[in-house]
């Protein structure tokens, strides 16, 4: 028999506590606004009451950290976040993201304009209700477009007091380098998880550089969670989900790291959220790591 380790009520405090930028602090385990949208990441979401309860559901267990972007509906996970928060909680951080444009469900196309990128930053002010961005990120570096030209647009309007930190998406340390070159970058959002492994290289790039790594897709754990994988036995040992024991392994897995795992249930914040009161063992960490890499 197996006791839960996660109380009724977690709080997203117990993941610790990280600085964006060095001045911005959030706890390390956060919310990721995809999920509250319609399908496809297309469209309203079903019941928009609900995803407005999920957003203020975060927040009272404890999230710091909320990620979204414009093109998440597009534009409606803006929308409901600031529905849900304004006037915002003290401490409560938004980030968001331009630079992928959406012509229906499931479609994704890059845009790295400068004047795109402007045009987008003041709809997305307006529409979460703020007068500044604390973290501004482009989603994706545009092909078309010189990195230098799509960074060099958020550092300008950073100047102007309408974004504080600026961040990048699904990038490899050379371009980091690059931006850097014109901004300060302090955080970093590729994909990552137990059993998706690919970008390790730039995750090991930002922990040496003390920059934000916030993994998307971050709760995959494929056939680790069949009876008897490692992710089975983990969860069995301390009455904990698989999804909560792939985001403790994130959580140990870096001091940089910030996960956000995402839904559009106000049932599952609490679950996701109590990841951050699982502690794994060594042993049990290095099973994970070892059974996560042979899979990845």
């Amino acid at each position: 028999m197996t006791t839960s380790t996660t109380s009724a009520t977690p709080s997203a405090a117990a993941s610790g506590t990280f600085s964006i930028g060095g001045d911005l602090p959030v706890h390390r385990l956060g919310f990721g606004a995809m999920r509250i949208v319609g399908k496809g990441v297309w469209g309203p979401p079903p019941d928009w009451d609900e995803a407005v309860r999920v957003v203020r559901r975060a927040v009272e267990l404890g999230v710091t950290l909320i990620d979204t972007a414009d093109s998440y509906g597009p534009e409606y996970s803006e929308q409901i976040i600031g529905e849900a928060l304004r006037p915002y909680p003290e401490g409560v951080v938004v980030a968001t993201k331009a630079g992928l444009t959406r012509s229906g469900p499931d479609i994704w196309e890059p845009v790295g304009r400068p004047e795109y990128l402007r045009q987008q930053l003041h709809l997305s002010l307006r529409r979460l209700g703020l007068e500044r961005i604390d973290l501004y990120q482009l989603h994706r570096i545009d092909g078309q477009v010189p990195v230098e030209d799509s960074v060099g647009a958020l550092a300008e309007m950073q100047k102007q007091g309408l974004i504080r930190h600026i961040g990048l998406s699904e990038v490899t340390q050379e371009e980091i380098e690059q931006a850097q070159k014109v901004a300060p970058i302090v955080s970093v959002q590729n994909r990552y998880n137990l059993i998706d492994r690919e970008w390790e290289p730039t995750l090991e790039y930002c922990e040496a550089n003390n920059i934000a790594f916030i993994p998307w897709f971050p709760i995959a754990v494929g056939k680790l969670a069949q009876p008897g994988g490692a992710v089975d036995a983990a969860a069995a040992a301390h009455g904990a989900t698989p999804s909560q024991v792939a985001l403790a392994w994130l959580l140990r897995r870096s001091p940089v790291m910030l996960p956000i795992p995402g839904t559009g249930s106000v049932a599952h914040v609490a679950e996701n959220i109590g990841a951050a009161e699982v502690t794994l063992t060594d042993e049990e960490y290095a099973e994970l790591d070892r059974a996560g890499a042979a899979a990845s």
